[in-house]
C-alpha cells in the first residue's frame, strides 16, 4: 500500500514528484524518497516519516532532472527508515515499489552468490540488484527489466529509471495498481490518477500482467510475452484540487462534520424525492429480486458496514446472506450459489484483500457488485456493476463519512430489494426511506453534542480498556466504535454483542472499565441490554449511554455519562449512532496526543495481503 509517482517531464521533476507523493500520503507514510537522472547519474533524496520530513531533506539537497520517480511507505520488510526507504538504487538503476516480492529472499541468496551487496531489509531492493546483475551482463535497460520481471513473483507495481538514460522509464504491474499519465511532451506513472491530477486528466490504467516502456512521447504497454496490448486512454474526473482541513484542526474532523451533507448527497442519488421509491439501476434491481443469496465482503470498517447490511438485507428483504472478511474468504473457497450475487465494499477501491475475494467470486460465476467512494479504481473496472457513494475523498485514515455512505448505500439496496421480492409494501417502503431522508437533519443535530462528547472523552481517555456494547444492528457500530479508538488512540478496545456479555467480556469488567453502551429505547431488545447494563455495573463498571431520551432517562442511575440521541427509526439507527462514536474516538485521541489523520502502522489504501 505504498504509493509510487514516476515522471519524464521538460522541466525539474522534483517539485512535481512531491507533489504527487502529498497526494498519495494516504497510502503509507513511514518513509518517502525520489530519485532523478543528472548528467547522467543517479540522485537520491530519502527521509524517514513523513513526507515533510523530506521536504526538509530537499532543502539542502534537491536532486536535479527532468526525468524522476518517488516513492512513499508503508514498511513490510525492513523497519521504516531512511535506509529501508525507497528508491533503491544501484549505480546503475533505481525502483519504486508497491507490494510484496515473496520469493525475495531466494533471489538475494543468488545474488549474494555473486558477490553483490545489500544495503537494506527491503525485499524491494532484489528488484534494483537483479536488473544490475542482467545488465552487468550485457543486457539492454530494456531486456534486463523484462528478465527480472519474469523471476518476481507476488503483488506488486514499480518503476524504474537508468543511469544514463534521461528519457526511459519502465514499469509493470501484477496485483497492484498502476496508471500511465499522457501529457504534452510529458508522460507520468503512478499507483493512481489522484497522484496526477494536477499533472494530465488523460490515464491509462494497466491490468495485471502489463508492463510499459515510458519516454516523453509515448507508452509502449506489453504482455510478458514481449506483445503490443492495448488499453483505453480516458479522460479523468479526478480533481487536481489538493483538499484542506479547512478551520478544523484535523481532517478527520472535517470529516465526520461533513457526515449530513454528504449522507444527503448519497440519498438524493438513490431516493426519488417525488415518490418516495428508490431508484437503482435496472439490472441491479432485476438481480435483487432473483438472486438466491447475498454474499457481502469487505475488510476494516467496510466489513462492519457490511455487518449491519447482513441485518437489513435479512430482516425486510429476506434474503439469505453470507458475510467475509475478505482476507479470509477465498482461502476457505467457499461454495457460492448460481445466480448468486456478490457485494463488495472498499472506501479506496483498490484494497488487494477484497480484490483478489471478487475474483474468487467471479470464478464462482457470481454477480459482482461493488460500493466504492473512489473513482477509476481496480475494483470497479472488474465489477459487473459499481455504486459510487458520494462521500468526497477521505483524507484521514480512520474512515468516517465514507462509512456513514456505504451504510447509506446498502441501506438504499436493502430497501430496494425487499421491495422488489414482495417483502414490504409500498407504504412500508414510504417508511423506510422517510427515516432515511431524515438522516441528514438528525446527524447534524448529533454534530451539536460534541462539545458533550468531548467532556466525557477527557475521562474515558485515561482508560487502557474500553468495551463497547451494543444488539441486533448496532451490534456492528459497537465493533466498529471499539475499532476507532483502537486506530487513532492506540486504546485497548473490543465490541460484543451485549447478551455475551455474560459469556467471558464480563471477566475483564472492574472500575477501571469504561463500557460504551449504543441502546435506543424503540429497539425491540432494549430491555435485555438494560439487564446487561445492570450486570456491568453490578461489577464496577462505568457506563457510558449513548441513546434516546427515554431510554437515557430509563438507566439514569446505571450510567455515569450519556449522550443523548434523537428517537430515530430502528432502521437507520446504526448510521447515526456511527457518529458519536467517531466523535468519542476523536476527542480521546487528541487529548492522548497522537497523531489523529495519519496513526502509526496504518494507511488508507491496503494494497498488499
Amino acid at each position: 500500500m505504498c504509493g509510487i509517482v514516476g515522471i519524464i517531464g521538460k522541466g525539474e521533476a522534483t517539485p512535481h514528484l512531491v507533489e504527487g507523493l502529498k497526494r498519495l500520503e494516504y497510502r503509507g507514510y513511514d518513509s518517502s524518497g525520489i530519485a532523478t537522472i543528472h548528467n547522467g547519474n543517479i540522485i537520491r533524496a530519502r527521509s524517514e516519516g513523513k513526507i515533510k520530513n523530506l521536504e526538509t531533506v530537499l532543502q539542502d539537497n534537491t536532486p536535479q532532472g527532468t526525468i524522476g520517480i518517488g516513492h512513499t511507505r508503508w514498511a513490510t520488510h525492513g523497519l521504516p527508515n531512511t535506509t529501508n526507504a525507497h528508491p533503491h538504487a544501484t549505480e546503475k538503476v533505481a525502483v519504486v515499489h508497491n507490494g510484496i516480492i515473496e520469493n525475495y529472499r531466494e533471489i538475494k541468496e543468488e545474488l549474494e552468490s555473486y558477490q553483490m551487496r545489500f544495503e537494506s531489509e527491503t525485499d524491494t531492493e532484489v528488484i534494483a540488484q537483479l536488473v544490475t546483475h542482467y545488465m552487468n551482463q550485457g543486457d539492454s535497460p530494456q531486456d534486463a527489466a523484462n528478465k527480472t520481471f519474469d523471476r518476481l513473483e507476488g503483488a506488486y507495481s514499480l518503476a524504474l529509471i537508468f543511469a544514463g538514460e534521461d528519457n526511459l522509464m519502465i514499469g509493470a504491474r501484477q496485483g497492484t495498481p498502476l496508471a500511465v499519465g499522457y501529457g504534452d511532451g510529458e508522460m507520468y506513472l503512478a499507483s493512481d490518477s489522484y497522484a496526477l491530477a494536477p499533472l494530465t486528466n488523460k490515464i491509462c490504467f494497466l491490468e495485471d500482467g502489463d508492463r510499459v516502456t515510458v519516454t516523453r512521447d509515448s507508452a509502449r504497454i506489453y504482455d510478458v510475452a514481449n506483445d503490443d496490448v492495448v488499453r483505453a486512454v480516458r479522460v479523468t474526473a479526478q480533481s487536481g484540487a489538493v483538499m484542506g482541513k479547512g478551520e478544523y484542526p484535523h481532517f478527520m474532523l472535517k470529516e465526520i462534520y461533513e457526515q449530513p451533507a454528504v449522507i444527503g448527497d448519497t440519498l438524493n442519488s438513490f431516493i426519488n424525492p417525488t415518490t418516495g421509491q428508490i431508484t437503482l439501476p435496472a439490472d441491479i434491481v432485476e438481480i435483487l429480486k432473483s438472486t438466491p443469496r447475498i454474499t457481502l465482503i469487505a475488510c476494516g470498517t467496510a466489513y462492519y458496514a457490511a455487518s449491519v447490511a447482513k441485518y437489513w438485507f435479512e430482516q425486510i428483504a429476506r434474503i439469505p446472506v453470507e458475510l467475509d472478511v475478505a482476507s479470509e474468504f477465498r482461502y476457505r473457497e467457499a461454495p457460492m450459489p448460481e445466480g448468486g450475487l456478490a457485494i463488495f465494499i472498499s472506501q479506496s477501491g483498490e484494497t488487494l484483500d477484497t480484490l483478489e475475494a471478487l475474483r474468487y467470486a467471479k470464478s464462482q460465476n457470481q454477480t459482482i457488485l461493488s460500493i466504492i467512494n473512489a473513482i477509476e479504481t481496480t475494483i470497479e473496472r472488474e465489477s459487473d456493476y459499481c455504486l459510487n457513494t458520494l462521500a468526497g475523498p477521505e483524507i484521514a485514515v480512520a474512515s468516517t463519512k465514507a462509512t456513514t455512505c456505504q451504510l447509506t448505500t446498502l441501506a438504499c439496496l436493502a430497501i430496494a430489494a425487499a421491495a422488489e421480492r414482495g417483502n414490504i409494501n409500498d407504504d412500508q417502503v414510504m417508511e423506510y426511506t422517510d427515516a432515511l431522508r431524515h438522516v441528514p437533519t438528525v446527524a447534524s443535530e448529533i454534530l451539536n453534542h460534541d462539545s458533550a462528547i468531548k467532556d466525557i472523552a477527557g475521562s474515558i481517555a485515561k482508560a487502557h480498556y474500553v468495551l463497547y456494547l451494543g444488539r441486533g444492528n448496532l451490534f456492528p457500530i459497537a465493533m466498529e466504535g471499539a475499532l476507532k479508538l483502537k486506530e487513532i488512540s492506540y486504546i485497548t478496545a473490543e465490541g460484543y454483542a451485549a447478551g455475551e456479555m455474560k459469556h467471558g467480556p464480563i471477566a475483564l469488567i472492574d472500575d477501571t472499565v469504561p463500557v460504551v453502551v449504543l441502546a435506543p429505547s424503540n429497539d425491540t431488545l432494549f430491555e435485555k441490554t438494560a439487564s446487561n447494563i445492570q450486570e456491568t455495573v453490578a461489577r464496577g463498571g462505568k457506563v457510558f449511554m449513548i441513546s434516546d431520551a427515554k431510554g437515557v432517562e430509563s438507566l439514569k442511575d446505571n450510567s455515569i455519562w450519556s449522550v443523548t440521541m434523537a428517537d430515530v427509526h430502528p432502521f437507520v439507527a446504526p448510521i447515526l449512532y456511527a457518529i458519536p462514536v467517531q466523535l468519542l474516538a476523536y476527542h480521546i485521541a487528541v487529548i492522548k496526543g497522537t497523531d489523529v489523520d495519519q496513526p502509526r502502522n496504518l494507511a488508507k489504501s491496503v494494497t498488499v495481503e
